[in-house]
């Protein structure tokens, strides 16, 4: 079956961040740029770049729609990467940039990850779990709670890229069903 063709080119250029400061916005710029390469293939355009100790362990964008898998959120992709590299499903001390409040799903596996914090650009109040719709994170039996860093890091490029991606797919809803 051959691939799906976009036919809505990304009319955002990726960010080239210094790597002399590996701040919070140089790994959104990361995640970012992630979430440009989703759109180039037709995806929800969401980014995700997980790091410890100043250094990448995960880095992944959303291929839900390539993969006809409901679980290839970019944040699940990233986890799946970081454990793997880390030889543990436990991922603590790192943070996750994500440059969308995390579903439920997403949220539920940063927390079982042990995750240490999450940077997100873009709060979600339909379906985000940290703190949009609701927050995974203030559930009193949980026995593992994240940091988290809530908009302000790249939120409006961020935003703009989310709204204009599905202002695009509301124009032409064949190209690809929204998410």
């Amino acid at each position: 079956m051959p691939e799906s063709v976009n036919t809505h080119a990304c009319p955002f250029d990726k960010r080239f961040p210094s790597q002399l400061i590996r701040d919070d916005a140089f790994f959104m710029s990361l995640a970012y740029n992630q979430a440009i390469d989703a759109w180039r293939k037709d995806e929800v355009p969401v980014g995700a770049i997980i790091e410890l100790g100043g250094e990448i362990v995960g880095s992944a964008h959303n291929t839900v729609q390539s993969s006809n898998d409901p679980t290839a959120h970019a944040e699940m992709l990233a986890l799946t990467q970081a454990a793997a590299k880390l030889g543990d499903w436990r991922i603590a001390g790192a943070t996750v940039y994500v440059t969308k409040e995390p579903c439920p799903m997403c949220s539920g596996a940063m927390l079982m990850s042990r995750v240490k914090r999450v940077c997100y650009a873009v709060p979600d109040p339909k379906m985000g779990c940290l703190g949009g719709a609701t927050n995974l994170n203030d559930l009193p039996r949980v026995n593992h709670h994240l940091e988290l860093t809530v908009g302000g890091v790249l939120e409006d490029e961020c935003r703009e890229l989310l709204q204009t991606f599905f202002k695009a797919k509301r124009k032409n809803p064949d190209v690809a069903e929204e998410a």
